[in-house]
């Protein structure tokens, strides 16, 4: 997801990059059922965006801490949070889907080396949150606006950086040559949803920071490490397709 001091890493003294991997595992939910098969296809993911089913949003710790700065920020203490959108593509193939992630690369002064949706923040013509995350996909991957299927949207994801992120989910055909973005994209690739939609595989990891203890989820995936903003967002569509 670009950010406003992507384009211009040395207007800013980067912080130290924080290593996610070697935060201590603290748990994981065995204990939750994952999302069964039958719902991982075409239809079914269609028909479920179609339903106004009640379903409950998981507030993770970086969600906490970024609404208290947002509490902070409306009382006159700071800016508010800036739009941004992510699109969560959903590859389509005859026998499974798969949703597409990338790779940032290493230079960017926000999250750099980390694993997100294609994504970034709205410009000013943007027409809506779908507009944005469209425009934003085909400018870091090359994904035309007219391969995607849009579903729907998932709730706000408010980001401890600043951001108030829309995730925008959709459907792609299998198929399509990939451009990565040279300066913000480092690899694009895809991990199987029936994966990312078993909690067996969500770890929650525990990083004692100066604020406190603070609780996030991963999800390794062969040589990927997902984590963050990105797991989160995921876990809310595991729990949205579960309801």
């Amino acid at each position: 997801m670009s950010s406003p001091s992507d384009s211009s890493p040395a207007t800013k003294v980067r912080p130290p990059v924080f290593d996610p991997t070697i935060v201590p595992i603290v748990g994981r939910d065995s204990h939750l059922p994952k999302v069964d098969d039958d719902l991982l296809c075409v239809d079914a993911m269609r028909a479920r965006f179609l339903e106004d089913r009640p379903w409950d949003v998981e507030v993770t710790d970086e969600n906490r801490a970024a609404r208290s700065a947002e509490g902070a920020m409306r009382a006159g203490r700071g800016l508010e949070p800036m739009p941004a959108s992510v699109l969560i593509p959903v590859v389509t193939y005859q026998n499974e889907l798969k949703i597409l992630l990338t790779q940032r690369t290493s230079h960017l002064y926000d999250h750099p080396g980390q694993i997100s949706f294609p994504g970034g923040r709205a410009d000013p013509d943007d027409q809506s949150p779908e507009h944005t995350a469209l425009r934003e996909a085909q400018e870091e991957i090359g994904l035309p606006a007219e391969r995607v299927e849009i579903l729907g949207r998932l709730p706000h994801y408010l980001t401890i950086t600043g951001y108030q992120v829309t995730p925008v989910v959709g459907l792609v055909t299998a198929g399509h040559q990939y451009q990565a973005d040279p300066f913000e994209v480092a690899e694009i690739f895809e991990v199987p949803m029936s994966f990312l939609m078993n909690p067996h595989h969500h770890e929650h990891r525990m990083w004692q920071s100066p604020e406190g203890a603070r609780r996030f989820y991963a999800m390794p995936y062969e040589n990927k490490f997902i984590w963050g903003a990105t797991a989160g967002m995921l876990r809310n569509l595991y729990h949205f397709l579960r309801a």
